[in-house]
């Protein structure tokens, strides 16, 4: 991004305005809003004219060759998915097709932030992806180990993660750098609260839910709708470490959740982990105090049925061509599968994609760890590392020499809109409440976790703005988490009461 010589108010989280100058596109024009996206009305899709966004997330997704920008660290196992009951009255995707279904998968487990050889010990969100080698092709389902995230829309991403990166100046990570985000972003509290408990740093990738975060739909073969949401259980239970359990095993072993899942998959001590989903009718969408299709929420009170079961019971043979070329995106979907209109997804199904093709090229897809498990049949060509066997003169369609054509019951279902071209927040933000359910669920000594995790790093911002903004948020979520954090960074609790006003 440059900037122009225009000036401008911004609202930056509380009453103040700040002269900034204008920012820019790279080819010079000013933009209007960098904070949302263009959609179809307010519960609308994102637009594919929404040219800032777009170059946004592709120069993003440029920036660093040939490790990943996001999810660098990362290890790798094969297993299987086996299907509980015929759930086709919901979904005409294959793994969920019949009882007893098996569809083959591959997993890889990464943190978000940290580069390619960081120690497994740090504090991060863990990713959670598992690609289904279904018989209807490839399914990626690309979640975390935390059920919400840290913002509801894409075109806020990129700035996200280079908050959360060290320092262009000086390559240190820095909670001043970070929390100076956050603090303009309300929305955080959530996955905050979650983050710093010990769950931020597991134990063992065994002993880690997964997460799609996302809402999708579920379509049958009478093209109903359902939205739903997905969560890996793990049958091993859950453990997160203390921070001074991570930093007493990061001096022993920075690589212990690797080894943890290697040795016990060759013990044959195979780690299991349950799918449940949760359920939504599109006519309950506007039925809660929250939206539904917001990335920072979860759906509390709405019952779990449990899909199915994921054993991982081989580990790959080669990391660099298997795990480090595993490519996942949330764009490979099969028939039964959709996206919602989360906005936060639907700039995951573009960038994922686009970030996969510039790491690996335009013929990534034929690498065996990506390959699916049917026939290919469509006319992409060429490219760096095209391994096909073309054989024909026609590569093209329509054409009458080759039958090769869509097939109209895979089209996608119409999705109703309404409303007018808009860069507007999403309605019922609801900032606060969930961050505080989460806070008022966890055991005492969770809490008292939690407020020594996030201390340590809050303690360090030196900006008092943005400091006091943050404690006014997690006040917001819960009085008493406020209070205790506030005591626990020597700060003043009468300023955070004003603030939280």
């Amino acid at each position: 991004m440059k900037l122009t010589k225009g000036i401008t108010c911004l609202s930056i989280g509380f009453s103040l305005c700040v002269q900034a100058e204008t920012m820019t596109r790279d080819n010079g024009a000013p933009i209007g809003d960098n904070q949302n996206s263009m959609t179809a009305g307010s519960q609308g899709p994102v637009l594919l004219q929404d040219v800032h966004l777009i170059q946004k997330l592709q120069r993003f997704a440029r920036e660093r060759i040939p490790e990943r920008v996001v999810h660098a660290r990362g290890t790798g196992a094969y297993g299987e998915f086996v299907s509980d009951s015929n759930f086709s009255e919901l979904t005409l995707s294959s793994p969920f097709s019949q009882a007893g279904k098996v569809t083959p998968v591959f997993v890889r487990f990464s943190t978000v932030i940290h580069s390619k050889g960081s120690p497994e010990t740090l504090r991060d969100p863990r990713g959670f992806a598992t690609k289904f080698y279904t018989d209807e092709g490839n399914w990626d389902l690309v979640g975390n180990n935390l059920p919400v995230f840290f913002i509801r829309d894409a075109i806020k991403f990129p700035d996200m993660v280079h908050s959360l990166k060290p320092s262009p100046i000086t390559n240190i990570q820095d909670p001043n750098r970070f929390f100076d985000f956050f603090s303009n972003e309300p929305g955080s509290t959530h996955m905050l609260t979650w983050l710093y408990t010990n769950l931020g740093t597991p134990a063992s990738y065994r002993k880690m839910n997964g997460w799609g975060v996302h809402a999708y739909k579920w379509v049958n073969k009478q093209k109903d709708v359902k939205y739903v949401k997905f969560n890996w259980k793990s049958q091993q239970g859950v453990k997160g470490l203390t921070a001074e359990e991570a930093s007493q095993i990061q001096g022993k072993n920075f690589n212990h959740l690797t080894d943890d899942l290697y040795s016990e998959i060759s013990k044959k001590n195979y780690p299991k982990w349950d799918l449940y989903i949760k359920i939504m009718k599109p006519e309950d969408l506007n039925n809660f105090d929250y939206n539904p299709l917001d990335a920072t929420k979860m759906w509390l009170d709405i019952p779990e049925v449990k899909v199915g079961t994921m054993t991982l019971n081989r580990v790959p043979d080669n990391f660099f061509q298997e795990t480090e070329q595993a490519a996942f995106a949330p764009s490979n979907l099969i028939p039964g599968i959709e996206p919602s209109e989360d906005r936060l997804l639907q700039g995951r199904i573009f960038s994922y994609a686009d970030t996969q093709l510039y790491r690996l090229g335009a013929n990534l897809s034929q690498l065996p760890i990506n390959r699916a498990k049917v026939t290919i049949a469509n006319y992409d060509q060429d490219g760096q590392s095209d391994n096909g066997n073309t054989q024909s003169d026609i590569n093209y369609q329509p054409s009458q020499q080759v039958p090769l054509a869509g097939n109209p019951q895979y089209k996608n279902t119409n999705t109703q809109l309404n409303g007018t071209v808009q860069q507007l927040p999403i309605k019922k933000e609801d900032n606060f409440s969930q961050a505080g359910v989460l806070y008022r669920s966890l055991t005492k000594q969770d809490k008292k976790d939690l407020i020594s995790n996030l201390a340590g790093d809050l303690g360090q911002v030196a900006n008092q703005k943005v400091k006091y903004t943050m404690l006014s948020y997690f006040y917001l979520a819960d009085n008493q988490f406020g209070q205790r954090l506030t005591k626990a960074v020597n700060a003043d609790l009468s300023k955070v009461k004003v603030m939280a006003k």
